[in-house]
């Protein structure tokens, strides 16, 4: 008899395990499609840029100063992420402090000097700007985001991006569940991934990763059958 129920619950679990295998594959956020941001331009590597300073996130009028100051962390660690250069973060009270504003849109006119004083003070070769275009909080969530990264000497645009990340966008929410899905499924029986589209602050971890990732490469890939060196 023992046997028997020993049987029937192996049994029973495989079935079970195989449902869940069948829904895994059905679900989109496995198999795609998944949005790719293309509105984004840059020069073919970062050349000589080793150190860059990342402004505050600017909302302007879309977003209320508080969702900009909970978007600066989240935007600081998606840049360092990437491991392409050095950042140095000014924060929102010492942009305050040293040039009467909270924060600097990409589209506005700069206080004279500032460049140069970010330039002497934090010996960085670029500076890096975010701007909110587009913020609803409420399902669906969006987010639209334009940033610029310039030499600090104001002399060249190196990388501009300007997209909207919209969760009703059937790409866009498989790619931000993406995003978030855990290496370690099996010791977690709810997928949290879902979560993304109604979290504004996840949502913006999906989109600034996303819109880092297309900055340039510190290094032109190697040709292939080229031997480094040559």
């Amino acid at each position: 008899m023992r046997s028997a129920w020993r049987n029937l619950f192996a049994a029973g679990s495989a079935a079970l395990l195989a449902g869940c295998a069948g829904v895994e594959v059905l679900d989109p956020v496995h198999r795609g499609p998944y949005f790719v941001p293309k509105n984004h331009r840059g020069e073919a590597t970062l050349g000589g840029i080793r150190r860059v300073v990342l402004l505050p996130v600017c909302g302007g009028r879309l977003a209320p100063p508080e969702v900009g100051a909970a978007f600066d962390p989240i935007f600081a660690s998606a840049l360092q992420g990437e491991n392409r250069f050095e950042v140095v973060n000014l924060v929102r009270d010492e942009c305050l402090r040293r040039f009467r504003v909270p924060e600097f849109s990409s589209s506005a006119a700069l206080p004279a000097g500032l460049l140069g004083q970010l330039q002497e003070e934090f010996a960085a070769d670029a500076v890096l700007f975010v701007d909110i275009t587009v913020f609803e909080a409420y399902r669906p969530l969006a987010l639209g985001l334009r940033a610029k990264l310039a030499a600090i000497d104001g002399s060249r645009l190196i990388w501009t991006f300007d997209e909207v990340f919209a969760a009703d966008d059937a790409k866009v929410a498989n790619a931000a569940r993406r995003h978030y899905l855990r290496g370690d499924r099996n010791e977690q029986p709810l997928d949290p991934t879902p979560g993304v589209l109604q979290s504004p602050g996840r949502f913006a971890g999906y989109a600034a990763a996303a819109m880092f990732a297309t900055l340039p490469p510190v290094a032109r890939p190697a040709s292939p059958g080229r031997k480094a060196g040559r």
